[in-house]
């Protein structure tokens, strides 16, 4: 059979490269299953790129789309020309997309729209707050795919209430706590981790990006000072995106105790937050990744997609009011944060079951 797996931006990565391990270390005992990997250029910094794709030890993509950055409209269109030329020249018997990019939810529509069957990893998953495009992109992509694959149970009943059949659904766990596994003793401290004299769990770790916490100026000086005031007298490391940074230059905000860095590789990302006292973040991704790892984190949104990281594992919801978020300090330097564990089927071994599902379904 033939698989076309789709990734359009960073966290796609972590989410394909163990589906295609998987893939060949199945090939390997079975019948073959031809994949073609095209990656959309939805995001794409050529040093950022290269890095994961190296590290994580992806392949190179059969095609890159080249798509670059937009508006939501601009952007869906561009993927969607660029997929279909690519689905005629190269049909596939299934296309695999991931996550919740806008570049699934186009490939899906692509594909749905020449009879190919489509299968989505990290299926299910609701935040409830349609003004994020990533609600959007769950939504549409799940309303027209014909294979799911799920993070959790909760997931899996999300897409039964919605009338689809338990045939469809499939709970295997989280492709990226395979990547996570896969690469933990890989890990590797930044290049100016000894220069600055950082230390195991006596620095918080911080990652912003959502617009309504860094696009207005006043907003975002105002959620650094508290987390500068909250986290004191630790360090604080924050890899920080260019725009962001730019809107912080503007301000003029500074602190002795905040070390602004730029966005990280995977392996150094990922040594940063199993290493940090705890993470502050408005990211759903790092929540499922500190959760494994154990470590303390904070999010703030007044929402999440990932809830299993709230009730099972160490993330807690803070809201959007930089205020709320001193108690969630307190209780971290104070020793008190909650005990967590690990959600069920996250234990490394996601994607040969998504694998094994396919090839049982296709050959």
């Amino acid at each position: 059979m033939k698989i076309t797996i789709v990734a359009g931006a960073r966290p796609n990565f972590m989410k394909i490269a163990p589906i295609i391990r998987a893939i060949k270390e199945h090939n390997n005992e079975g019948p073959k299953i031809e994949f073609r990997l095209v990656h959309t250029g939805q995001h794409y910094d050529k040093k950022m790129s290269d890095d994961f794709f190296e590290q994580l030890r992806i392949p190179q993509p059969d095609n890159n789309l080249g798509v670059g950055s937009g508006t939501q409209a601009a952007q869906t269109a561009a993927i969607m020309v660029g997929f279909e030329k690519e689905l005629q020249e190269n049909r596939p018997d299934l296309v695999l997309v991931v996550g919740d990019v806008t570049s699934t939810m186009a490939c899906a529509i692509t594909a749905k729209k020449l009879c190919i069957d489509v299968a989505h990893v990290e299926a299910g998953i609701r935040s409830g707050d349609l003004t994020m495009p990533e609600e959007i992109n769950r939504i549409v992509t799940d309303s027209i795919t014909d294979i799911f694959f799920t993070t959790t149970q909760e997931a899996s009943q999300t897409l039964e209430t919605s009338g689809k059949t338990a045939e469809s659904i499939y709970f295997v766990g989280n492709t990226m706590i395979d990547t996570l596994f896969q690469n933990l003793e890989n890990l590797q401290a930044p290049t100016w981790w000894k220069e600055e004299e950082f230390t195991s769990k006596e620095y918080f770790l911080v990652t912003l990006h959502r617009p309504g916490n860094v696009d207005d100026m006043n907003n975002l000086v105002n959620l650094l000072q508290n987390i500068m005031k909250g986290t004191s007298p630790s360090r604080v490391i924050f890899p920080v995106h260019p725009r962001t940074k730019k809107v912080i230059d503007q301000s003029g905000y500074a602190h002795p105790d905040l070390y602004l860095t730029d966005p990280m590789p995977y392996l150094e990302f990922l040594y940063l937050v199993k290493n940090a006292k705890a993470v502050i973040t408005d990211s759903g991704g790092i929540t499922e990744e500190a959760t494994v790892l154990s470590v303390p984190c904070m999010t703030l949104r007044s929402s999440t997609e990932r809830p299993e990281t709230i009730t099972i594992g160490s993330n807690e919801l803070v809201g959007t009011d930089p205020v709320k978020l001193v108690p969630f300090l307190v209780k971290v330097n104070e020793g008190k944060w909650k005990k967590s564990s690990i959600p069920e089927l996250w234990d490394g071994h996601t994607s040969e079951r998504i694998v094994k599902i396919i090839a049982d379904r296709y050959q």
